[in-house]
């Protein structure tokens, strides 16, 4: 039997053996120059943190630095400016998963879901993301959770509504894959403390868990990414090489195997230090400046 090279990257994925860093960096801008699926918005600027009113401004400079790079955007609340970006998006030709923050304070809740009504009444919504993560901190129950995504299926038409968290939530909790017309889930071999040489059949792993979960229904990676400094989490590393690598990896099998994935993230961000640790100022493509990191 003859081996298939150009499918290779679907078992495992490429030799970086004796690759130099500025080899690493040549084939990182290549995969990034060829443009990706999709990008997690950062709006956030130095010294600003959840909660900051964000202006016209620099979410519209950041969209422009994207925009060549990226054929979706998703963004993570539709209060405090965050409703602008699916706007903006939509002016540079960018498609738009739109979600609405769900956390413990029941007024906040609402005004995020109605928002994001509203932005899909308005055409600026591809997906809508009812909560992100909501399980996983435990901020509401199942059956809370559950009645915002049915309210929004009920006033939403023509749009996806689907909802975003780890793989395995979705699995732990069939109602809520059930409820949905999408499952969105974030899968990071990092945060699980898997090595970098063993992270892209872990990522493939997490995924099929998704759609089993899912019985049929598609499945979109929501978020997947690799710090570039920071500690360790047991055998995962961060660095700038392995940044690069997982990066490379990543869209590589997307292309390959027509994998949707929304790589996480498009800037640095300090103020996810608080929440994550050193490793949570360090996810993105580009640095806290803008600045292409690689």
């Amino acid at each position: 039997m003859s081996v298939r090279k150009e499918k290779f990257l679907t078992l495992a994925s490429l030799d970086y053996t004796g690759k130099t860093v500025g080899d690493l960096k040549e084939m990182y801008k290549k995969v990034l120059e060829s443009g990706m699926h999709g990008l997690c918005f950062s709006p956030y600027e130095e010294g600003q943190k959840p909660g900051d009113q964000l202006s016209e401004e620099q979410i519209r400079r950041r969209i422009e630095i994207i925009a060549p790079y990226t054929k979706w955007v998703r963004s993570f609340s539709t209060t405090e400016g965050n409703e602008l970006i699916p706007k903006i998006a939509k002016e540079y030709g960018i498609k738009t998963m739109v979600g609405a923050w769900l956390g413990d304070d029941d007024e906040i809740n609402q005004k995020e879901v109605a928002n994001l009504i509203e932005l899909c009444e308005k055409g600026y919504v591809d997906i809508a993301a009812v909560g992100n993560e909501v399980m996983y901190r435990g901020d509401l129950t199942e059956q809370q959770l559950l009645d915002f995504i049915n309210h929004a299926k009920s006033k939403i038409k023509n749009v996806p509504v689907g909802y975003v968290d780890a793989y395995y939530e979705f699995v732990d909790h069939p109602r809520i894959s059930d409820a949905c017309d999408i499952i969105l889930a974030n899968c990071y071999p990092f945060w699980e403390g898997c090595d970098m040489d063993y992270s892209l059949l872990y990522m493939k792993d997490m995924y099929q868990r998704a759609l089993r979960a899912g019985k049929g229904k598609k499945v979109i990676i929501s978020e997947t990414g690799w710090p570039s400094e920071g500690t360790n989490l047991e055998g995962a590393f961060p660095s700038y090489e392995n940044a690069m690598k997982y990066f490379i990896n990543t869209q590589k099998w997307s292309a390959e195997d027509d994998i949707e994935i929304f790589f996480f993230s498009s800037f640095d961000e300090s103020w996810k230090v608080g929440a994550e640790g050193d490793v949570g100022a360090y996810w993105g493509i580009w640095d806290k400046n803008e600045q292409l990191k690689y």
